[in-house]
Parts: structure tokens; sequence; C-alpha cells
């Protein structure tokens, strides 16, 4: 099939700034992976006028989706899982074009997950872990049920995703199948939720009191990279100097919970700094002892 579709890639392969051309393919009747194409052709750019641009085609009766996205995007779903078939894609693509093995490199990476990577990505489903069962909890004490549902659910699925990195694989889109051969005690927590004969009421309570559990038991894990860039500096850190740290940016509005915390577990003190303005101060934030 690769040479139906030559066409396509081969004149963007001459380019100067493609880094390289994967190809995957339809490989069963209905394919999410695929989005049910009979092949993506994923073309990786140094740079290019749109960060993500994504075509589609037909010849002899078979379907062809083309993404040209650039390094920096492909970088962001790989961390962030913003695009969950993106791994899948770069692992178990079919390599067409390769400038300087990129795409040889980047497949050894991803399947050897380095350890600062896994960090920084349990850092941040511990980060979302933190947002969600906060305002599930919230909605539950207001007595909405159904929405204090969808929270939790969520707070589930970065649990299990957390717990897949931590144990040095990347999470899928399957990613409940991989946390029922891994950790099997969560995906009893996300079957008891979701299947459960208890009221949904009850069901609720139920799982917050297991999502405190696990906020406190993977603290220590969830916050190490956090801790890392604070310990980069002896100064303490005002917010937005951490929201700003380019090893932080990803965390967006989660950084805010996951800070409060750290407070909360007293491994970040707060610190008072005197303003202009009469008994207003800044808040700064250090690590306790250091």
């Amino acid at each position: 099939m690769e040479n139906s579709w030559r066409s396509l890639y081969q004149e963007r392969s001459s380019h100067r700034d493609t880094l390289g051309v994967l190809m995957v393919e339809k490989n069963k009747p209905i394919s999410p992976l695929t989005d049910n194409f009979d092949v993506v052709l994923l073309i990786i750019m140094k740079e290019a006028e749109q960060p993500w641009l994504v075509k589609h085609y037909e010849y002899e009766e078979k379907k062809a989706s083309l993404h040209i996205v650039t390094e920096k995007r492909l970088n962001e779903w790989l961390l962030l899982g913003s695009h969950r078939r993106a791994v899948e894609w770069v692992i178990n693509g079919k390599i067409l074009f390769d400038r300087n093995e990129y795409m040889k490199k980047l497949k050894e990476k991803l399947r050897e997950f380095p350890i600062e990577d896994r960090t920084k990505k349990i850092g941040l489903e511990f980060a979302k872990l933190i947002r969600r069962s906060t305002d599930g909890r919230d909605l539950y004490q207001s007595g909405h049920y159904l929405d204090a549902f969808n929270y939790i659910l969520h707070a589930l699925h970065h649990l299990a995703r957390l717990s897949v990195i931590k144990h040095g694989f990347h999470p899928e889109v399957t990613v409940w199948n991989q946390v029922k051969q891994i950790e099997p005690q969560i995906y009893k927590l996300y079957h008891e939720l979701v299947t459960g004969a208890e009221p949904l009421e009850k069901r609720i309570e139920l799982l917050l009191l297991a999502n405190e559990f696990s906020l406190s038991t993977k603290t220590e894990i969830g916050a190490r990279h956090l801790l890392q860039v604070m310990r980069s500096k002896e100064e303490e850190w005002s917010y937005g100097e951490l929201m700003s740290h380019g090893e932080l940016m990803e965390y967006g509005v989660d950084l805010g919970a996951l800070l409060e915390h750290l407070v909360q577990k007293k491994l970040v003190t707060v610190q008072r700094l005197e303003t202009k303005g009469k008994g207003i101060f800044h808040r700064m934030y250090a690590l306790k002892n250091e």
C-alpha cells in the first residue's frame, strides 16, 4: 500500500524541514487507531506555518489521512497525552523517511521511556488528579451528584494513567485494560464506580475516600518533578515564576492545585513578602527545611 500513497509524501520528504514520515495501516474492520481510514501518514516538520494540518484523500476506494505536524506539537502530544493515538502511531508506525535517524531515535526514546520523561508525565497526571478530585468533592458536597460522578471518573482516569506511567509504560487508548493487569485495585475502584449496585451518592462517597488515600500515598512520586524544579534555585519562588518556568508551563491551571496540596502536606512552606499595600503580602513558596 505504501507505493499507492508515495506521491502524497515524496515531495515533502525532500523539504529540508521534514524530519520524518510514518505510515500506519488499518489492521481491522473498525479501527479507531486510524479513525477508520485505510492509512494514516504522519509527516513531522521542524517548522511549519501551521502546527498541525490534516488532509484527507481517496485512491481506488481506499482512504488516507495525512497529518503534517511540527516537532514541537508532536512533543506536546507525547508529553501531555492530548492526542492519545500519537504514541501508538510513533511506536508502531512504519518509517517511510528518516532524516538523520530522527524517527529511529524517537521510537527508541518512547520505548525506553527515560526516567526524566516519566517523572514529568507523572507530575502532570498527579496535578490533574488533585484538580478533578477537589472539584468532584465540592460538587458532591453541594449535592450535584451526576456532575460529581463525572469529575471523579476523570480523577480515576488520571490515577490510572499515573499508575501505568509509574510502571514504565505509556498510557494507551485502552488504559483500563493496562491498569487491570498492572494495578487491579485501581481497576476495581473504576468498576465499582461504574457498575456498582450501591446508590450513586454512596459510590461517589466511597470513591472520594479512596481518592484521598491515593493522593496521600502518591504525593511523593507525584510531586517529584515540581520539587526538582524548585530545588534549582536557593531562593523562594513566586507563583508567577513557577507558572512561567519552562519545565512547568504544561501544568497550566493544575499547578495551583498541586502547589496547595504540597503546602497542606507540609512539603512546601509559604513565606510572606511585604508589599506597598498595608497588610498585604506576596505569597512566596519554598521547600521545607531548604
